[in-house]
């Protein structure tokens, strides 16, 4: 288990360094990916317990099955790069904050402290531990919003704070109950879910995730939200909701199979009502934003759809998690090079930033599943909706999704990169804001053609 404490030393030592900090970051989570990837291939579990409290809290440890694996690598590759992405991009935001290099030491406390909570959330072997790891994200997220957003970012961070903490509380009340029904709190221990445990749980999801009506917080947070933090908060956090309706299927899928065509036809609202809602947005990233909230309809409808699908909600976090990364830190390498953020001051920028347009376009055949593995992805869900409902209106609502995604994408790279010039001029774009992009996309591009581990290990956990 020791990937899972490798990020302690960039936690420790990071702030020291200031400045170098990306540097200690980025390498001490691509040591934790690649040790990660490895335990996918190998197919290797483990455990480690760190305490024993009463029942029905029982002990408090860290477990690693080939699900928290998958997870686990995204997780730590996505905040390895988006460290080193950090470092320019928020060097030209303490700038125009007027504060000093110093501010690097407070940043990597909150950063460090923040991709840890969500490594070792998907790690907690016990739901009170899990929560924990819930609530340590949310409070670091909210203070890296609070310090170094935009716009109103103290009002932002709050709703941002107030919306996801009452998603936390939600399912502090359903695991709670879970404890009491099971006399334990231990994941791989726990039998059955009651109804009441299970609705809490799934209220508090849907807010998370956020799922349609609930997600009024999401295109505030991630639009004001300084980039290095709305490329983790909605490529990583949103998703963990799923990773958590997940695992409680895997011990009770009762709720969810008693009310599957409700939640499917909520999920496919969600993605297509959000994705209608993206062609309204003038601003960059609350288009981004939008994007998501129709991305994670996709989680809502698989989470119904029984193997495949749950297969689905996994390769959906991780194509997700690469294709938005890569988006998010495409508009901010716009926002720090040229400052725009309004889609009508832009279109042409190929011409002055091929490197980002060409990322881009990888980010969204990512969200489109076109030749990398959002495609898996899409198979999985397609899959599953003809298990379990057949060739018919389920079928069509998928695939009208998948489209709408195809079509927010073109429209997106049309505004933004193509079209008319408007006479901007070339610029130099740092390394550190380009690599990081193009590493995620050859990476979800490698892994369509490299996915038996990946397959093989869900399907070694997930049944």
């Amino acid at each position: 288990m020791i990937e899972l404490f490798i990020p302690v030393i960039a936690l420790i030592l990071a702030p020291i360094f200031r400045v170098r900090g990306h540097w200690i970051t980025f390498v001490a989570y691509v040591a934790t990916s690649a040790i990660v990837f490895f335990r996918i291939v190998s197919g290797e579990a483990y455990y480690l317990k760190i305490a024993k409290l009463p029942d029905p809290i029982g002990y408090i440890y860290l477990f690693g099955d080939s699900v928290s694996h998958i997870f686990g690598f995204t997780i730590a590759l996505v905040s390895a790069l988006v460290a080193l992405y950090s470092h320019p991009y928020m060097s030209h935001r303490f700038e125009e904050m007027g504060l000093s290099s110093k501010e690097f030491g407070r940043y990597w406390v909150l950063y460090n402290s923040y991709t840890y909570s969500m490594l070792l959330l998907v790690y907690s072997g016990n739901l009170l531990l899990l929560y924990t790891f819930l609530e340590i994200s949310l409070v670091t997220s909210f203070l890296l919003i609070h310090y170094y957003g935009y716009g109103n970012r103290r009002w932002v961070s709050m709703l941002y704070f107030v919306w996801t903490h009452v998603a936390g509380v939600l399912a502090l009340l359903g695991f709670i109950l879970i404890g009491f029904e099971n006399n334990t709190l231990l994941i791989p221990l726990l039998k059955s879910i009651p109804t009441l445990a299970w609705l809490l749980v799934f209220l508090g999801m849907i807010v998370k995730l956020p799922g349609l009506g609930f997600h009024i917080w999401l295109p505030y947070a991630h639009a004001e939200a300084p980039t290095p933090v709305s490329a983790l908060l909605s490529p990583l956090t949103v998703g963990l909701a799923g990773y958590i309706l997940l695992r409680l299927y895997e011990i009770d899928p009762s709720f969810i199979l008693s009310h599957r065509t409700a939640i499917f036809i909520y999920g496919f609202l969600t993605s297509f009502v959000a994705g209608l809602l993206v062609f309204r947005q003038k601003d960059l990233k609350r288009l981004l934003a939008y994007s998501t909230v129709s991305q994670m309809g996709y989680i809502l409808m698989a989470i119904c759809l029984g193997t495949y699908g749950l297969f689905g909600v996994i390769v959906q976090y991780v194509s997700h998690a690469f294709g938005k990364a890569i988006l998010f830190m495409s508009a901010g390498s716009i926002i720090a090079v040229y400052g725009l953020r309004n889609l009508d001051d832009m279109g042409g920028l190929h011409e002055q930033i091929p490197q980002i347009a060409n990322a881009s376009l990888i980010g969204f055949m990512n969200l489109s599943g076109v030749l990398t593995v959002g495609l898996l992805g899409e198979f999985f869900i397609l899959r599953g909706v003809l298990e379990v409902f057949g060739l018919g209106r389920m079928a069509i609502l998928v695939v009208l999704v998948f489209i709408l995604s195809g079509l927010y994408s073109f429209y997106t790279m049309k505004n933004v990169f193509y079209g008319k010039p408007k006479g901007y001029e070339v610029k130099r774009v740092p390394k550190c804001l380009t690599v990081p992009l193009y590493v995620i996309g050859v990476l979800s591009i490698a892994l369509l053609f490299y996915a038996d581990p990946i397959v093989k290990a869900m399907m070694g956990v997930v049944r």
